[in-house]
C-alpha cells in the first residue's frame, strides 16, 4: 500500500516543493497528470501547452531517477478522466494511499476544485502551503489590513528588509529603494542585444510537440520554432546567460521597444520561475551577486529584483486577498468585444502589429508591450476587461491567473477601480513614439492629433478621459491632464471626440 500519494501540478516542478518535503521514495508515490480541463479553460497558446507538458514529463523522469514511483498520466492516456480531481480519484481508487499530499494550487479555481474533492474511503487530503514565495497569504493580509491604499512600493521595501537583498544594514544599497527613474531610456537599433538562451528540443519535447500539433492545431500561436528550456538544468543555463549577457543593460532599456527586436535585454525567465524550474530567491541572489562583483549596475539589478520580490509577490498577495470576485471587476463598465486582430496581428497600427505578432510567434511580449500597447489600446477603446484578462491568460507562456489577473484587471485595465494602481495607465501616441521606433513607418502619423491619418491613440486618449470624467475627474494624478482638456477650445475638443468616434466605428 502506498503511504502517501503526492500530487504535483504543472506549475509545481520544484524538487523542494512542500508536498515532497519528508517524502520517502520507498513508501510514497508521485502523481502527475496532463488533463484536458487545464488545456481548454482558455484557448492557450500552443507553445504554452507544449512548454508545460514537456517540463512536466522531464520533471517526472527526474523524480523516477531519484527513486520515486511515478504515476504519470499523459493527455492521450485511454483512461484519462480529463480533470485533475478525476485523476486524483482514479489514483486513490487504484493505489489506496493512506493520505494525499498536495501543495496549495496557485489558481483559485484549481484550489476550489480540490477543496471540494472527496476521495474513496474518505482518504484525507493534506494541503500544504507553497513556501516558494517570500510572503505568505497571512503576511500579505496583515500588511494590507487597515491601509487606505495598497501600493506596491511600500510592500516591496518590506520584502527587501525580509530577504536582505540589496540592503546595507537597515538602509537600501545606494541610499534609494527604487531606481526606476534611470530605467526609461529608449533604445536604438544599433545596440548589441543578445537573444535569450535557446534550447534544442530533445526526443521528449519533440513527442510533446507532435501531441500539441495534433490536438491543438486550431489554437492561437506558432508552435515552431520551440526553444524554451524544459528542465531545471537548462533554465539555470538561461538564467546564467541573461545575467552575463543582458542584465548590465536591462535596467536602462527595460521599457524600450524596437521593430523586429522581440527581447532586447529582457530575461525571459518568468515562465521558468512560474512553473518552479527556478526559485525566485535564487534568481534574485544571482542578480545581486552580479552587482556585488561589479558585473552589473545597481539600476539594472534593483529593477530586476523589484519585478520579482516586489511586483510578483505583490500581485500574488492581491490575488488571494481579493478572489474570487477580483476577476469580475469592471470599474468603467466596458462592454466592447476584444478586437479580432488581437488573435491575428492584422492591423495597420505598427505598435499593435508588432506586439501581437511576436506574441503569436513566441508566446512572449515584455511588460511595456503588454501594458502600454495592447493593454493601453484595450482600455482606451472600452474593451470588456474580462475578455482582455482571458486573452492575456491564454497567449503568454508565463501566464497563470494569480500573476496575470492583477496585472490585467488592476494595472492594465484599472477595472478594480484603483485598488492596485493610483491612476489608469493610458497614453496617447507620444509615449509610444518616445519609447520605440514603431511610429516611424506606421500607416498613421503620430504627430497628427486628429483625422483619418492621425495616430488613433491620440484622439482615443482624450475620448477616454472625457467619457470617464465623472469617475476620474477628481483623481489627483490626473488633475493637470483634465485642466489641459478644459483649456482647449470647444472646437478642438469636439475634433478629438469626433476623430475617436470615427475610429471606434471601424472597430464595431
Amino acid at each position: 500500500m502506498t503511504r502517501r500519494l503526492i500530487f504535483i501540478l504543472g506549475d509545481q516542478l520544484s524538487h523542494g516543493i512542500s508536498s515532497l518535503q519528508g517524502a520517502d521514495p520507498a513508501q510514497d508515490t508521485i502523481l502527475m497528470a496532463e488533463v484536458a480541463d487545464e488545456t481548454v479553460y482558455v484557448p492557450h497558446h500552443k507553445k504554452k501547452i507544449a512548454f508545460i507538458f514537456s517540463a512536466m514529463r522531464h520533471f517526472a523522469k527526474e523524480c523516477e531517477n531519484n527513486g520515486y514511483a511515478v504515476r504519470y498520466i499523459t493527455l492521450d492516456d485511454l483512461g484519462n478522466s480529463g480533470s485533475l480531481t478525476g485523476e486524483l480519484t482514479r489514483a486513490v481508487d487504484e493505489l489506496k494511499p493512506q493520505e494525499v499530499t498536495l501543495t496549495q494550487p496557485s489558481e483559485w479555481r484549481v484550489k476550489k476544485a480540490f477543496d471540494g474533492w472527496r476521495g474513496p474511503s474518505e482518504t484525507p487530503l493534506a494541503m500544504r502551503d507553497d513556501d516558494r514565495f517570500i510572503a505568505t497569504h497571512e503576511e500579505f493580509a496583515d500588511w494590507a489590513e487597515g491601509r487606505k491604499t495598497l501600493r506596491m512600493e511600500y510592500f516591496y521595501r518590506d520584502m527587501r528588509r525580509k530577504t536582505g537583498l540589496l540592503m546595507d544594514g537597515d538602509k537600501p544599497v545606494g541610499d534609494k529603494w527604487n531606481f526606476d527613474s534611470e530605467n526609461r531610456n529608449p533604445a536604438k537599433g544599433d545596440l548589441f542585444m543578445p537573444a535569450p538562451l535557446q534550447v534544442e528540443p530533445n526526443s521528449t519535447t519533440k513527442e510533446v510537440l507532435r501531441l500539441v500539433e495534433d490536438r491543438f492545431a486550431d489554437n492561437f500561436g506558432d508552435l515552431a520554432p520551440f526553444w524554451f528550456a524544459v528542465t531545471r538544468q537548462d533554465a539555470l543555463r538561461a538564467l546564467d546567460h541573461f545575467i552575463k549577457m543582458a542584465l548590465p543593460d536591462f535596467g536602462s532599456y527595460q521599457d524600450a521597444m524596437l521593430v523586429g527586436e522581440k527581447f532586447l535585454y529582457h530575461s525571459v525567465v518568468s515562465l521558468y520561475i512560474n512553473v518552479g524550474l527556478l526559485d525566485p530567491l535564487e534568481v534574485c541572489k544571482r542578480a545581486e551577486e552580479a552587482y556585488t562583483k561589479g558585473d552589473a549596475p545597481l539600476n539594472s539589478v534593483e529593477g530586476f529584483i523589484r519585478q520579482i520580490i516586489g511586483w510578483r509577490e505583490y500581485v500574488r498577495g492581491i490575488y488571494w486577498l481579493k478572489m474570487p470576485d477580483y476577476v469580475s471587476g469592471n470599474f468603467f463598465k466596458a462592454t466592447r468585444p476584444l478586437p479580432g486582430f488581437y488573435w491575428t496581428g492584422d492591423t495597420d497600427m505598427t505598435c499593435l502589429q508588432q506586439a501581437i505578432t511576436q506574441t503569436k510567434e513566441e508566446a512572449y511580449a515584455h511588460h511595456i508591450q503588454r501594458l502600454m500597447i495592447t493593454g493601453n489600446f484595450a482600455l482606451l477603446t472600452g474593451v470588456d476587461p474580462h475578455e482582455v484578462h482571458e486573452w492575456y491568460l491564454a497567449v503568454y507562456a508565463d501566464a497563470f491567473e494569480w500573476v496575470e489577473a492583477p496585472n490585467t484587471i488592476g494595472m492594465s485595465q484599472f477595472a478594480d477601480g484603483g485598488l492596485l494602481g493610483s491612476k489608469p495607465y493610458v497614453s496617447g501616441g507620444n509615449y509610444i513614439s518616445k519609447m520605440s521606433d514603431y511610429c516611424k513607418n506606421c500607416r498613421y502619423d503620430v504627430k497628427q492629433k486628429t483625422g483619418p491619418d492621425a495616430c488613433p491613440f491620440n484622439a482615443l486618449y482624450w475620448h477616454f478621459l472625457d467619457r470617464h470624467s465623472d469617475l476620474l475627474g477628481n483623481n489627483g494624478r490626473l488633475g493637470n491632464v483634465y485642466r489641459t482638456w478644459g483649456r482647449m477650445s470647444d472646437e478642438k475638443r469636439a475634433e478629438y471626440l469626433e476623430s475617436a468616434e470615427a475610429f471606434l466605428d471601424t472597430l464595431d
